[in-house]
């Protein structure tokens, strides 16, 4: 039997707050073997990223606090070592040398000052002792490698040039430029469109076969875990729960909580049909042992309809008055100044659309990046400033309306931005962030009655009262996701944006927030935007479906049409482009 490459034997970890001890890994064993993908999935906080940075001594200590374990690696001598008894000079010689990572975010990961280029060629001269001019040509080759466009060109780009796509292969780039043995995808795909990540995933999948890399690959999208994995672990609050090869693991899973993580997809469920979240399949006994719960027939929405029954519900429930009108709507951005400030080109964003939104009804913007998507649903808050055109809301043009006026008719008006934890201030608490626009809108004149409002919206997106007084960074992603909701909904706004609010969130939590936002626009009769690059989470919340490319509208129809049905060839390869291992 060949040695594993990589074992971890019963790795526990600790984190030390002021609040007491938070035990986050207990008695972890898994190992990865030498030309092997392997997935580690699970919800926020379960203890993937945690394993990932421990193999790699990127764990400070403290707060962590390492309790028992050993991560054995082997080296291409067969020999093997402890990692987490190595020195820090010994762990810099293993870090981007033989064991390397591609990181979830790499914006934050690569250094705005420096060039593409340079930050590769660093790699390559550390490890390997290059000239500049032999490090500077194996940066291009790789480039090549990693199928860039005009690899030369790339070199001399720093890393705000680049789409967020280029930016993700060139992380790669860096991470393979040593020929490692172990690489770490820790969730590298998550703010990526369909296409841009299904090119992604085939280049890693294509790398590890010819390179004969062992891989760890962290994600909560279950649908790219069975498309590019061979084995998977399941992890659960920091425990293991379930492990085995992919293909059975998911056809035939043992555990409740895979189970339920199976199932909350929103891919298998019809509109109106409340998503089954985790915590539907599992409860406690009375020994204190988790087992499977009972399930509810889901086949059917909580009206009792059939998928096709809900289809041609959604057909003859369409509102026949539009709540906004969009006419000929441009949005261009300038790209080119002349010596006195003028300009004198531009990058057409969003070129002569014109669509309409009815009232009650949940419509799905979708596209690529750079598609224009987002610089619609923000132009029709004037959070941007069209070009020119029309967006018609109850009698006025909001593109033409001066601040006063488009003052008033804000409140009616509300997005939820893709990240909360940088829409919210941190300095001030959730309580201060939802009852503000109650103040500035001079709806609640006491204090007392905006307090008592917030509360009550804080029960409506399923928090507690005893949150008023936190503040943002105290509370999980989906949890700040909520707040932010929460926040919007403050004014009894008639029209809410999401932009790309699920994208980052695992799919048990996201499951939360689409039931979360079904059960509230029943309550309070808003209409939604809904723009993400998720098709199969468009296609379960949205009425019709809006496809975007390169700032034109592609095609227009109901979920069930554009999703089974498309009628452009593009539409047809953003959906061949969706993960449908497990689907």
């Amino acid at each position: 039997m060949p040695i594993p490459l990589l074992q971890i034997r019963n790795l526990e970890i600790d984190f030390i707050s002021e609040n007491g001890i938070n035990p986050v890994l207990q008695n972890i064993s898994f190992e990865v073997n030498q030309g092997e993908i392997l997935s580690i999935v699970g919800e926020s906080g379960s203890g993937k990223s945690v394993t990932s940075l421990s193999i790699l001594g990127l764990l400070p200590t403290p707060p962590a606090r390492y309790n028992s374990g050993k991560i054995l690696f082997a080296q291409p001598d067969n020999r093997i070592i402890d990692l987490l008894e190595c020195s820090p000079l010994q762990m810099r010689a293993i870090r981007g040398n033989q064991i390397a990572m591609i990181f979830q975010e790499p914006m934050s990961s690569l250094n705005p000052v420096f060039s593409c280029g340079n930050q590769v060629m660093e790699s390559i001269r550390l490890h390997k002792k290059l000239s500049f001019k032999e490090a500077k040509k194996q940066a291009i080759e790789l480039f090549e490698k990693v199928k860039l466009p005009n690899p030369a060109e790339i070199f001399s780009r720093y890393p705000h040039q680049l789409s967020g796509g280029q930016l993700q292969r060139v992380m790669i780039a860096i991470a393979i430029s040593c020929n490692p043995t172990l690489l770490i995808c820790d969730e590298p795909t998550t703010a990526l469109d369909v296409t841009v990540q299904k090119t992604i995933l085939e280049l890693i999948k294509e790398l590890q076969r010819t390179e004969n890399m062992g891989v760890i690959f962290i994600t909560h999208d279950l649908g790219v875990v069975a498309e590019l994995a061979d084995r998977a672990v399941v992890f659960y609050q920091g425990k293991i729960v379930e492990e085995g090869e992919v293909t059975s693991l998911f056809k035939n899973p043992q555990h409740p909580y895979t189970k339920g993580l199976l199932n909350c997809r929103p891919v298998l469920h019809v509109k109106g049909q409340r998503l089954p979240i985790v915590k539907d399949f599992m409860v406690v006994n009375e020994k204190g042992n988790l087992v499977e719960a009972v399930q509810p027939n889901y086949s059917r929405d909580q009206q009792g309809h059939t998928p096709e029954q809900q289809i041609s519900l959604t057909l003859n429930q369409q509102d026949t008055e539009p709540l906004i009108s969009v006419e000929n709507l441009c949005i261009w951005y300038v790209s080119k100044r002349s010596i006195l400030g003028k300009p004198v080109s531009y990058i057409k964003a969003v070129d002569d659309i014109s669509f309409s939104i009815f009232k009650g009804e949940t419509l799905g913007l979708v596209g690529e990046s750079g598609c224009g998507k987002t610089s619609v649903g923000k132009s029709l808050l004037r959070l941007i400033e069209p070009h020119s055109g029309k967006i018609m809301y109850d009698g006025n043009n909001l593109a033409n309306c001066r601040q006063e006026e488009l003052k008033k008719l804000r409140k009616n008006l509300q997005i939820v931005f893709q990240d909360p934890y940088s829409s919210l201030n941190p300095l001030i608490t959730i309580g201060s962030a939802i009852s503000e626009p109650l103040q500035v809108h001079r709806l609640i004149n006491t204090a007392k009655k905006r307090k008592d409002r917030t509360i009550e919206l804080l029960k409506k997106v399923n928090l507690e009262a005893s949150h008023y007084h936190r503040y943002p960074h105290e509370f999980s992603g989906g949890q700040r996701q909520r707040i932010v909701i929460a926040r919007a909904l403050a004014l009894n706004p008639s029209f809410i944006i999401c932009d790309e609010s699920l994208s980052a969130l695992d799919v048990s939590v996201q499951a939360q927030i689409l039931n979360l936002l079904n059960e509230l626009k029943k309550e309070f009769g808003f209409t939604i935007v809904f723009i993400s690059h998720d098709l199969s989470v468009v296609r379960y919340i949205s009425d019709r479906i809006i496809v975007m490319n390169q700032g034109k509208i592609e095609e227009t129809g109901t979920s069930e049409e554009i999703y089974l049905h498309p009628k452009k060839e593009y539409t047809r390869r953003l959906i061949a482009s969706i993960p449908k291992g497990i689907a």
